[in-house]
């Protein structure tokens, strides 16, 4: 099935979106791109240029390019102040929509995207792309398995100097909104657990080449008393993390640790006597699907089986508040320096 898409926003993000339909084996032949559109004509014109894409229409006018070409879908990769209103117009054109992240700048946008994708009877699914990775998908597969016990806390630290320039040194809430909400989705899946509360510090460093709020210190309160510490920092010269951040998961029986990337340790006790108790290596098992470890590619393939067969995706917008409502709880709590319940 041949599905024709329109992308808007042809910034550098873009360039993931068009190399991941046009080279990962899992979207080969299912999706043509029709339409670029961008507020600088010239941009647009030099993303296509870039990709091949000369049969492609390119414009500044989102509703009219919709009109010109009649899409499928709608990728939208524009700065997340333009999302409500990119996200209103693909679906008025009968567009499924594939956002990037965050999903809205306020819970009260984000509901409103799912109530307008409700109406139209359309898809709209948000790009959580960290979630479709080796190691969070195997994470998930151990805990569930009990291997490690009755799960217990997520703990994570994200330190990177990241020099984006652009948009985000200039947000507010920097790393909570733009960032944090990767690990945050990450953790909500791996634990299999709603998220209930957090208490959450926000400062900016010393020396912060981002306006506001590049780093963040949060306790989260999941069901089952299971406890996420999350620590983070988009201003952290000097030992980065992994862009995964660095995690150790605790079970009653055992304990996880992940650096990010390739490294996995995993123990459980084996005895039952002594200061420390004996301990042995266990496997963590690998992915359940291989194809859901591609990252970007495969959010765009789990995001068009859905329209193929008609369920909703993984990252449906009427999920994926669920991982917004952690990030703005957490930016409350910051700002009121209390703890703050999570709206489910």
């Amino acid at each position: 099935m041949l599905l024709k898409a329109v992308l808007v926003g042809c910034g550098a993000m873009s360039r993931g979106w068009l190399s991941a339909l046009a080279d990962n084996p899992l979207l080969k032949g299912q999706v043509e791109v029709v339409g670029l559109v961008d507020i600088d004509a010239a941009t647009a014109a030099a993303r296509a240029a870039e990709f091949g894409l000369s049969g492609a229409i390119v414009g500044t006018d989102l509703d009219a390019v919709l009109s010109q070409t009649s899409p499928d879908l709608l990728f939208d990769v524009a700065v997340p102040s333009a999302r409500p209103h990119v996200v209103a117009t693909g679906l008025s054109h009968g567009c499924h929509v594939l956002t990037e992240k965050p999903m809205a700048a306020s819970l009260e946008a984000a509901q409103a995207m799912i109530a307008q994708a409700a109406a139209a009877g359309r898809i709209h699914a948000v790009v959580q792309n960290r979630r479709f990775i080796g190691g969070v998908r195997r994470i998930r597969r151990l805990i569930e398995s009990g291997a490690l016990g009755e799960l217990a806390s997520l703990n994570c630290d994200f330190f990177i100097g990241a020099h984006f320039g652009g948009f985000r040194e200039d947000m507010d809430n920097v790393l909570l909104l733009d960032m944090a909400i990767h690990t945050l989705d990450a953790a909500r899946f791996m634990a299999g657990k709603a998220p209930r509360a957090v208490y959450c510090l926000e400062t900016n460093p010393p020396d912060s080449w981002y306006r506001h709020g590049a780093a963040a210190n949060a306790i989260f309160e999941f069901d089952d008393n299971v406890v996420f510490n999350y620590r983070g920092s988009w201003a952290a010269e000097g030992a980065h993390t992994s862009w995964e951040s660095a995690w150790r998961i605790v079970g009653s029986k055992g304990t996880l640790i992940w650096d990010g990337e390739e490294s996995f340790t995993a123990r459980v006790v084996a005895g039952e006597s002594g200061f420390f108790r004996d301990l042995v290596d266990i496997e963590v098992p690998p992915p359940a699907d291989a194809d859901q470890t591609h990252g970007h590619a495969s959010v765009i393939a789990e995001f068009l089986s859905a329209i193929e067969t008609g369920r909703q995706p993984e990252t449906v917008g009427s999920d994926n508040i669920k991982s917004l409502a952690m990030v703005f709880a957490a930016i409350e709590s910051a700002r009121k320096g209390q703890r703050v319940t999570i709206a489910n």
